[in-house]
């Protein structure tokens, strides 16, 4: 498995080379394949000015590889965005918040020009649903939304022991209908108390590199 992401990571590396300037700020995603990312990119480090990361996981390894990190609210434009994904649909939608960072990483390829999703062939399904869904939640609000949840047909269950970078709560879903997950992704980002969801139909990659 870790071959099949090294060689991901270098494919987005060489799409990514004769693209990078001095001045560029690119988005940092959150992830083992996106780990692997990084150990590629610190060899490049002198082409770009530094990285907005999504999470703090990856702002601790870009710090150790010597790699400069800005905050989203001081940077003008993010050049490219590069994540992995759980799930990646036939129309590029995703399934992603298996490591929890699914808001920031929403947020930051949002404010991207360009979002490259990076997995290996085991990520590729026709339909989104197969891997649970995770919504960030307010802590006082979880059981409110796991009803609301259930009221849709999906089964909520709490990530135990699990606290997101922004200090709110995981509830992963299965059994919802993901058909039209652009659909979807609104509706359960109107339940109040909803962060934000793992789906990513409103902001999908441009461009989604998978592994030989």
């Amino acid at each position: 498995m870790s071959g099949s992401k090294i060689n991901v990571a270098k494919q987005a590396i060489n799409f990514l080379e004769n693209k990078l300037s001095e001045k560029m700020i690119i988005g940092i995603g959150t992830g083992t394949t996106v780990n692997f990312f990084i150990e590629e990119l610190k060899t490049y480090k002198h082409r770009f000015d530094g990285v907005v990361s999504s999470s703090d996981r990856s702002s601790a390894i870009l710090k150790d590889a010597g790699i400069k990190v800005y905050e989203l609210n001081g940077v003008n434009d993010i050049a490219f965005y590069i994540d992995g994904a759980d799930e990646v649909s036939e129309d590029y939608s995703l399934i992603k918040g298996g490591g929890g960072a699914h808001t920031r990483e929403k947020i930051v390829a949002s404010a991207s020009n360009h979002f490259i999703c990076i997995v290996d062939k085991s990520k590729l399904v026709k339909n989104l649903g197969a891997f649970a869904l995770p919504i960030e939640v307010i802590p006082e609000s979880r059981s409110l939304v796991s009803r609301k949840i259930l009221s849709l047909g999906g089964i909520p269950t709490y990530r135990q022991g699990f606290v997101t970078d922004q200090g709110n709560q995981i509830i992963d879903v299965t059994n919802l209908d993901l058909q039209n997950p652009l659909e979807v992704e609104y509706q359960i980002n109107g339940i109040a108390g909803v962060v934000d969801n793992g789906i990513f139909a409103i902001n999908k990659p441009k461009t989604v590199l998978v592994s030989d």
